[in-house]
């Protein structure tokens, strides 16, 4: 049966914030995502050296892909409810300060256990600042968030982006990767100034029609395993494609991180498109036209492992259309339900979860069925999403898909 419930109008209190505080807050929302994309970045270009540094194989120290969800999983559920009973800012800044001491620690640990322990630390805070960012925003912006949602992943593409590079460029000047780390932790701490200078908005009142906090428990579900499916897909693919291209061919490991930046570039460029593209389509068109371009990238990696052309042709693509999937997907759920912290945090468990599980998976089947297996491992993830987005616009009781707002 269709979901027939659609969100109660805005009262009073659910009015989003206006003038300079609402674009100051904005503004440190993006400078913390930046952030949040500098660090989630750097696990996939430093693993090889973090297995060395730990004396550790890939399929051992790839355990720190299920710390760093492990960590963002509680991170996601615990920061949902913080943001629904104290001021949003200063959760953000003490997150934001526990992510660089994270990264500053990390590069000294030689014990895998103890970096297991660095990185749940560091994915706890993450999945904080996530949770916050996108449920603040939305707090701030209200049905008008679509735009700024995209700019906000835009920022976090854009720090994915940088961070290999960075990488890359302190490692070539010898600096090692205890310098590249610190200097990424460093360049976690603006967006906490920032903040902590602004006041929190606040929350939105509950609404007593809708216990769950909007939105029938059987479509939050169904987002909810959406989002456990695309995140796999996001980082299992950003976190092995540096491996995946070393294994393939054999290409220097500066290589193999600029083909990451390539990635998480393309990602960046599609976060940027999105925001006028959000403006002008629904959120459900926008999924529809992204996965199937995800998918068909995919399709060119599968069809030509040996090549490449291919390889960086296929590399773009899956990060150009996947740019848009994860905004478009809280932006439908924006005109679904009503966004408190509780429900992104519902939203961000699936997707830790998702980040938990299918990179780990990877990690055990890389070098038992070769390097190809990724690329077939994340397409039946991707596929799954795409029926999961369907069930979605099945039950939904107006249409998600349509030319335009």
């Amino acid at each position: 049966m269709a979901d027939t419930r659609e969100a109660p109008p805005l009262g009073p209190a659910d009015l989003p914030a206006k003038g300079p505080a609402a674009l100051h807050a904005t503004y440190g929302y993006f400078a913390a995502f930046v952030a949040l994309g500098l660090a989630s970045a750097a696990l996939g270009p430093t693993l090889p050296a973090l297995a060395q540094l730990t004396e550790s194989g890939l399929a051992q120290i790839s355990v720190l892909f299920v710390a760093r969800s492990l960590g963002y999983l509680t991170g996601a559920a615990v920061g949902g409810r913080l943001y629904d009973r104290t001021g949003g800012h200063p959760v953000v800044v003490a997150s934001l300060l526990l992510m660089a001491g994270a990264m500053a620690v990390v590069p000294l640990l030689a014990s895998r256990w103890l970096l297991f322990l660095a990185i749940l630390v560091l994915g706890a805070a993450e999945g904080v600042v996530d949770v916050g960012g996108n449920t603040l925003l939305v707090w701030v912006h209200g049905e008008g968030v679509g735009p700024h949602m995209n700019a906000l992943h835009f920022c976090f593409g854009l720090g994915a982006f940088l961070s290999p590079m960075i990488i890359a460029q302190v490692v070539l000047r010898g600096g090692g990767i205890r310098l590249a780390y610190w200097t990424l932790a460093v360049l976690l701490l603006p967006g906490a100034l920032w903040l902590i200078r602004r006041v929190s908005p606040a929350a939105p009142s509950r609404r007593a029609t809708d216990p769950s906090g909007g939105g029938a428990g059987g479509t939050l579900a169904l987002m909810a395993v959406f989002f456990f499916l695309y995140v796999g897909a996001e980082i299992g693919f950003g976190g092995w494609i540096y491996s995946y291209a070393v294994a393939l061919r054999p290409s220097s490991e500066a290589v193999a991180a600029y083909l990451t930046s390539a990635f998480w570039g393309a990602f960046t460029v599609g976060r940027l498109a999105g925001i006028p593209l959000a403006a002008r389509f629904r959120p459900g068109m926008i999924l529809l036209a992204d996965l199937a371009g995800a998918l068909a990238s995919l399709g060119l990696l599968l069809a030509a492992p040996h090549s490449l052309a291919a390889t960086w042709m296929g590399t773009c693509g899956v990060g150009l259309c996947m740019a848009s999937i994860f905004p478009a997907m809280l932006s439908l759920a924006q005109s679904r339900m009503q966004i408190t912290g509780r429900v992104t945090g519902w939203f961000f468990v699936g997707a830790s979860a998702g980040g938990m599980t299918l990179p780990w998976l990877i990690g055990q089947l890389f070098e038992v069925a070769g390097p190809p297996a990724v690329m077939l491992i994340i397409f039946i993830d991707l596929a799954a999403a795409a029926a999961v987005l369907g069930v979605i616009a099945l039950r939904s009781s107006r249409p998600i898909y349509g030319g335009s707002h």
